[in-house]
């Protein structure tokens, strides 16, 4: 087909989207004005849309910002994200740093207490680290601890004695932390959900804590007042946290809608005062929602990416898995053509990705490598160099490659949309036949985790400002690595960024690690920078401010006017 031919095919096909999403829109009127009728009687103060059903509100397994969200409204750290994305003081009131950067001494505040009571030690928090270290716990962001001295051979099972680890409680209100390497985000990790505390012996009593409202004890800004699975999750004003006095709504419904037309059919007939999260975005209706009032959209730290199951034990149809070859994996990558994506699909201002890190992260505005091949910078496909790449690994013009499935979130047009596209893009360039396979979120989380896929849909958003919070993810036998893929050249070049002290030396070691993970081994194939948006009523509803972490604490949420 040529080239004309390909994109008009590709233009009927996603007029035909808009076509199914518009009878989409139409089959889910009905039933969402039942629904908002029922809601408008028992209506929080405000009405928040946050995507997914939120997983176990435990911070030891919390993967999905979603699910964030409502922890971070439930727990609180030693620091705490504010409306800007930057951390301030929380549990912590104060803390000193030694002058090699080496120890944090953590002064905890008198008058920090759980829901039930119970003051906030430091006890707790040693207490929950050690719970998220443990090997049996096998929490995938175990690593962000590991820049406290001791902590991975703890977590790695090396050694059994906590008291290794550079975690230490002189008294019920100080904290001291050593850390291997000077870390200049450590605070930003204090404020992040995998490092806040739990109650102990909530836990150690109840199993069932973390999803079941009755016996989750927090110490946050909200409690957990109802959680109705796949309905919506309550949270009240906490009479016991420290700063209650700053803390303007009573109570917040947070409603688990993934779908995009769903999603906005309950906010723009009021049933919602709040749309928050990238992927709920209505893309049919993008051109003519950007310019509302209540649009909002800015660039923040995120990635849309796909993942290759790169174990070379894997079956693939029968055969041996194609994708442990990283020329597959390659030529796979060359074959999107991700200017596409953004501009037919997305269509929310999304660059088409060249890099994992997205350029300007951190606060010395980090610059990713420039990549080899001059079409991907662009965000076109380079399909003769995927052609030859597919070739050389012993599959030309795609004979003989197995059929394969690319996984991806049942509950998200977005995602079918662009599962589609590639579908046809690997067909088209490369000669090969991808099924799709869809599955509700927290299955998808699972089977992502498991490396139970060939391909599949992934998004990261940055847990800190710093390139280092998306290089640390591929590393050997990281939580956050889900592909099977390992490079000794590339874990000594993570581990050497942080030992480096120089910022433009530790950038350098960065990028060569960024052209292993992207272009050389390429065990994922980024499609696009994110940018966050929001729908809500700016001249109502304040408290909400764009950042690069896409944070937005519920906590700063205030009405500016009564709610209509």
């Amino acid at each position: 087909m040529s080239n004309a031919g390909w994109k008009s095919a590709r233009d009927s096909r996603i007029l035909r989207l808009v076509m199914l999403r518009f009878f989409q829109l139409l089959a889910l009127a009905i039933v969402l004005a039942v629904a908002g009728c029922r809601r408008a009687m028992d209506r929080a103060e405000l009405v928040f849309i946050n995507g997914a059903e939120p997983e176990l509100l435990d911070p030891v397994y919390s993967t999905a910002q979603a699910t964030g969200r409502v922890i971070y409204a439930l727990l609180e750290g030693l620091t705490a994200f504010d409306s800007h994305g930057k951390p301030q003081p929380g549990v912590a009131e104060r803390w000193d740093i030694s002058p090699d950067g080496l120890r944090y001494t953590f002064h905890l505040r008198h008058d920090a207490k759980w829901s039930n009571g119970d003051p906030v030690t430091a006890h707790d928090f040693a207490y929950s680290w050690r719970r998220t270290l443990l090997p049996e716990s096998a929490a995938e962001y175990s690593y962000q601890l590991h820049y406290i001295r001791g902590a991975r051979p703890f977590n790695e099972g090396k050694t059994k004695d906590f008291a290794t680890v550079g975690v230490r409680v002189p008294d019920d209100f100080t904290l001291e932390v050593d850390l291997e390497n000077p870390t200049p985000f450590f605070l930003d990790l204090c404020a992040f959900a995998t490092l806040v505390p739990v109650h102990r012996a909530t836990v150690e009593k109840h199993a069932d804590w973390s999803s079941n409202p009755a016996h989750y004890v927090g110490n946050g800004p909200f409690v957990l007042k109802e959680w109705r699975l796949f309905d919506r999750v309550r949270l009240v004003k906490s009479p016991t946290y420290w700063n209650a006095d700053a803390v303007k709504m009573n109570s917040i419904d947070v409603l688990p809608v993934g779908r995009p037309m769903a999603a906005f059919n309950l906010y723009s007939t009021g049933v919602a005062d709040l749309m928050m999260d990238k992927n709920i975005t209505p893309t049919p209706l993008i051109d003519a929602l950007k310019q509302r009032p209540d649009f909002h959209a800015a660039p923040f730290l995120g990635n849309y990416f796909i993942r290759f199951n790169c174990k070379a034990d894997r079956k693939v149809s029968g055969q041996l898995n194609p994708f442990a070859d990283a020329r597959v994996r390659r030529a796979f990558s060359l074959a999107i053509d991700r200017k596409l994506i953004a501009e037919k699909i997305t269509r929310a201002g999304e660059v088409p990705a060249w890099s994992f890190v997205p350029p300007g992260a951190g606060q010395h505005n980090y610059q990713p490598p420039e990549p080899a091949d001059a079409s991907w910078k662009e965000g076109r496909p380079n399909a003769e160099l995927a052609r030859k790449l597919l070739a050389d690994a012993g599959f030309p013009g795609g004979k003989g490659f197995p059929i394969f499935y690319y996984l991806y979130r049942a509950d998200n047009d977005v995602d079918q949309d662009i599962a589609v596209e590639l579908q046809a893009m690997f067909q088209e360039v490369l000669g090969v036949g991808m099924q799709l396979a869809r599955q509700e979120w927290t299955v998808y989380l699972n089977s992502q985790s498991k490396l139970d896929y060939d391909l599949c849909r992934s998004s990261w958003v940055g847990d800190y400002n710093d390139p280092n919070t998306f290089m640390d993810m591929f590393v050997t036998g990281g939580g956050n690595n889900r592909t099977g893929w390992s490079s000794k050249t590339y874990d000594d070049a993570i581990a050497a960024a942080a030992r480096e002290p120089d910022v433009a030396k530790r950038d350098e070691i960065f990028r060569g690690a960024e052209r292993i993970l992207v272009h050389d081994e390429a065990p994922i194939a980024p499609l696009y920078y994110y940018v966050g948006i929001q729908f809500y009523d700016p001249e109502r509803l304040g408290g909400i401010e764009p950042n690069l972490l896409d944070e937005h604490p519920l906590k700063s949420l205030f009405w500016k006017q009564p709610r209509p």
